[in-house]
């Protein structure tokens, strides 16, 4: 493989590497109310309308 192509493959490697973890870290620190949590059989609250 030629220079450049080792750069764009360590450049692509580092750079979703480096966005799993931020996505990761922003998963495992963000802190939601129990009380947004939805179920999918939950009926939307404007169906009695």
């Amino acid at each position: 493989m030629t220079i450049g192509g080792w750069i764009i493959m360590i450049t692509s490697i580092s750079f979703v590497s480096i966005f799993f973890g931020w996505t990761l870290y922003l998963v495992l620190t963000h802190k939601k109310s129990i009380e947004h949590l939805h179920s999918t059989l939950d009926e939307p609250p404007d169906i009695e309308e």
